[in-house]
């Protein structure tokens, strides 16, 4: 199994014992729609695939797991750096990579690294699309306005 599918079966195992439906279901559109955002995104800027769609994944991992949203991209990027690290697949510098970007996914509104930007612009465009008639929020709707730019003129 390649390391996508490997962690997503680690985040199967985590939501499965929320013992909630409700939240099971919640986490599993989020998780899983920010992660194909993610891979969407990651290829058209040239960022690393495989590695946006882990941190898609993962970037929420602490608020669903403990069902607690306080702090939880800080404290997100520690559990997911100790998930990551304990299936010893992946190089200190991709665990890295991936934490950094999940620590700072909250920050809507500072522009980071790259590869930070795709994660951020990844969960932006999930919660949008959730309910596309439903207007962005006030924190998310200039990211989600440049996101629509940059698709409609690439695929407009």
């Amino acid at each position: 199994m390649d390391r996508i599918g490997q962690v997503r079966d680690y985040v199967d195992s985590i939501l499965k014992r929320t013992g909630n439906f409700d939240i099971t279901r919640e986490a599993m559109i989020h998780l899983y729609g920010v992660s194909q955002a993610c891979a969407m995104i990651a290829m058209k800027r040239g960022e690393n695939v495989e590695l946006a769609v882990i941190a898609g994944m993962l970037h929420d991992i602490w608020t669903y797991s403990r069902l607690d949203s306080r702090e939880h991209a800080h404290k997100g990027a520690g559990l997911a750096r100790e998930i990551l690290q304990s299936m010893e697949i992946f190089q200190d510098q991709e665990i890295e990579k991936i934490c950094h970007a999940i620590y700072h996914h909250s920050g809507k509104a500072i522009c980071q690294e790259p590869f930070d930007e795709v994660l951020k612009d990844a969960d932006v465009f999930q919660h949008c699309m959730y309910d596309p008639l439903k207007e962005a929020s006030a924190k998310e709707y200039a990211r989600f306005e440049r996101l629509k730019k940059e698709f409609t003129e690439e695929f407009g």
